[in-house]
């Protein structure tokens, strides 16, 4: 029988990984945190990213943001409703309200006892949860059923 002489160095192949494990994680371990430590004694510094070139409003303004949103649920009346955003974001600070963009939905309403369903477009709009609101801003478009348009700037729907 002929006798491997690797058989005295590597015992089996768990010591290899952890021969492994030790050289990277102590050996490179050390060097990064020399590294880190000797660049902050040298530059004063502890970060090297210019701050100043870091947008933190524009960061926190777009934490939360949808593509292709949809919004449905119900109204006091216990009516459907259903509004779609090209886009829609929710900003860090006030997480009730939810800014939309391109907009359109169908909301249904009761007059006089009947039902009408209404058409809607706009440019933007903020939906606020908690008050049940929603905000319409730019080329606001309503069709009605009953043959109603409106053609506004603005317009204000409790849901």
């Amino acid at each position: 029988m002929q006798r491997d002489n690797r058989n005295f160095i590597i015992f089996d192949k768990h010591k290899r990984w952890k021969r492994l494990w030790q050289f990277f994680f102590t050996g490179w371990g050390l060097v990064m945190v020399a590294a880190l430590v000797a660049g902050t004694l040298f530059t004063k510094q502890l970060l090297w990213t210019p701050i100043s070139a870091i947008n933190m409003k524009e960061i926190v303004t777009n934490q939360f943001k949808m593509s292709n949103a949809s919004f449905s649920g119900t109204d006091k009346n216990g009516e459907p409703f259903k509004i779609n955003a090209a886009s829609a974001r929710q900003e860090y600070n006030n997480p009730d309200m939810i800014y939309i963009e391109k907009v359109n939905g169908t909301i249904v309403r009761i007059t006089d006892g009947k039902k009408i369903k209404d058409k809607i477009k706009a440019d933007t709009g903020q939906y606020n949860r908690n008050d049940k609101t929603i905000k319409l801003f730019g080329n606001v478009r309503v069709d009605s059923d009953n043959g109603d348009k409106i053609l506004t700037d603005e317009l204000v729907v409790q849901l």
